[in-house]
């Protein structure tokens, strides 16, 4: 991608996120604060799999979530880590993300090694909808800091809605449809990944999930996968999990599995 095509591409993500934020913000103008989540509830994450939490969190919080994990290939086997994502509560129904450059590095067989990129979003919650329905619109964008060989050359950007709901005994479903734009690759030709989640709430402070989820480009063959796992909240804003999972056809990795650390620090401002 060219200079200038770069430039252009930024621009336009910078001004879908600012569009993305006002749009929702008008959505949810007659939603009280109350209604987004607060300090006094238990910490809720993007990890350990796929599919991202469907609420902010509170304003005034930071939120550092991190993770290692282990994926093997026909052939090679990769460590990445550490998967940091950044999560600051702005408003009461609005967050910033950051996802820090994650590093890459071949056990066995050929493969690259180096960082990814840096990506930064905006998180809104439209909180709730009909149905009791919690959904949320993230935008993102990702900037060319981190090795071509690993993240290929140029910005990068992604849109994303994941939602949940409440089934009833702890169990509940959740999912998120995300549309990716990854460098170097046309932005007619958009990678699009669906993910279902079922969850069970185990006692007052785990829960366990299994998880579906797929990547593919319109014009290409996709990728599909089972994951599994689970989370402990050690306090209301620690948590430990874990996750471990297959792939289901040939374009996905043989197996890979996950271990993390999250916490929560509240009433910043």
């Amino acid at each position: 991608m060219s200079k200038n095509a770069s430039v252009r591409f930024a621009r336009i993500c910078t001004a879908f996120v600012l569009a993305i934020d006002a749009l929702s913000a008008g959505i949810t103008t007659s939603v009280a604060a109350e209604d987004c989540p607060s300090g006094a509830t238990d910490i809720a994450t993007d990890r350990p799999d796929v599919t991202n939490s469907s609420v902010v969190v509170p304003q005034g919080t930071l939120q550092i979530e991190s993770g290692v994990n282990w994926t093997a290939r026909p052939g090679n086997s990769v460590i990445d880590g550490s998967t940091t994502r950044v999560r600051l509560g702005v408003t009461p129904c609005t967050e910033l993300l950051f996802d820090l450059p994650n590093y890459f590095h071949p056990v066995s067989g050929p493969g690259a090694s180096g960082f990814s990129d840096l990506s930064l979003a905006i998180k809104r919650q439209i909180a709730p909808l009909p149905g009791e329905f919690q959904l949320s619109m993230t935008a993102g964008l990702e900037l060319p800091t981190g090795a071509v060989r690993i993240s290929g050359s140029g910005y990068g950007g992604y849109i994303q809605l994941p939602w949940s709901r409440e089934i009833g005994d702890g169990w509940s479903v959740s999912g998120m449809f995300t549309a990716f734009w990854f460098p170097g690759q046309r932005r007619s030709n958009p990678t699009l990944e669906p993910t279902f989640v079922v969850e069970r709430r185990v006692g007052p402070r785990a829960d366990m999930f299994i998880e579906y989820f797929a990547d593919g480009p319109q014009h290409g063959t996709s990728s599909q996968a089972v994951d599994s796992g689970g989370a402990y909240r050690l306090t209301s804003t620690q948590q430990v999990d874990f996750h471990a999972g297959f792939g289901l056809n040939r374009e996905s990795p043989d197996f890979f599995f996950g271990v993390g650390y999250s916490f929560r620090l509240d009433g910043l401002f």
